[in-house]
């Protein structure tokens, strides 16, 4: 039975102590503890893929299914928690960011209720901002440790995707800044794979799929080989010069 978050007692039957916004509380059994006494550094941000929230969390509840999330947030902005922010929740899999992987145990998960083929409501925006603050603030994670499920899993996966609205959240400093200087005319492959790599994107992955995960952030609608263009968000000129 769904209901109103209650207070905090212990392990995941009920949820962690959160300000603004209050979610509505439903516990899913596909958790654990961090390992190696890990704590939440990242947040990751996924959508859905499903028609609608309510299938979302039957499958996000569903033991056979092996996944969850610690927070849904509908199109009509509900929030839900299914899983304390202090224990593991299995969101994110296989992959790895600035060279660290067992992302779960490092991370927050967020479902954004979307099937990924058109935007993101205003509604879910805002509901999303404000858990971002709330979190962010609670776990002292700094906008560098915002992330999509793409960037961390490149070639596998590719959400929260390309209509998702990246940049309105490095505007209110929820996600890091990318650059904004031209790129170097002589665009090398290992160049951008370097840069990559500072900013994050460390998975083992070839070049054509980096690049790919890189524009899924940052220039979405780019096609074609690498060009200047890709450098831009990944840094400033004296990187390339």
């Amino acid at each position: 039975m769904v209901m109103l978050a209650p207070g905090i007692p212990a392990r995941s039957v009920v949820p962690s102590t959160t300000d603004q916004p209050q979610p509505i509380w439903h516990p899913s059994p596909n958790f654990g503890p961090r390992r190696d006494g890990l704590k939440p550094s990242l947040i990751v941000l996924h959508f859905t893929a499903m028609s609608k929230a309510a299938t979302a969390i039957e499958r996000l509840c569903d033991p056979a299914a092996e996944v969850s999330a610690h927070y849904l947030i509908g199109g009509n902005g509900r929030l839900w928690q299914l899983v304390r922010e202090e224990d593991r929740a299995w969101h994110a899999g296989a992959g790895e960011w600035h060279g660290k992987d067992d992302i779960n145990s490092r991370s927050i998960g967020i479902e954004l209720d979307n099937r990924g083929d058109h935007p993101f409501s205003e509604l879910q925006m805002s509901k999303l901002e404000q858990l971002l603050k709330d979190i962010m603030g609670r776990w002292s994670i700094a906008s560098e440790g915002l992330i999509g499920h793409s960037d961390m899993a490149p070639g596998r996966k590719f959400d929260p995707g390309s209509r998702f609205d990246w940049q309105r959240l490095e505007r209110q400093g929820f996600a890091a800044c990318r650059g904004c200087d031209d790129g170097p005319q002589n665009a090398q492959p290992d160049l951008f794979r370097a840069l990559a790599r500072d900013a994050g994107f460390t998975a083992d992955v070839d070049d054509e799929t980096l690049l790919a995960s890189v524009r899924l952030r940052y220039r979405p609608w780019a096609k074609g080989p690498l060009e200047p263009a890709d450098f831009t968000p990944l840094g400033h000129t004296a990187l390339w010069t």
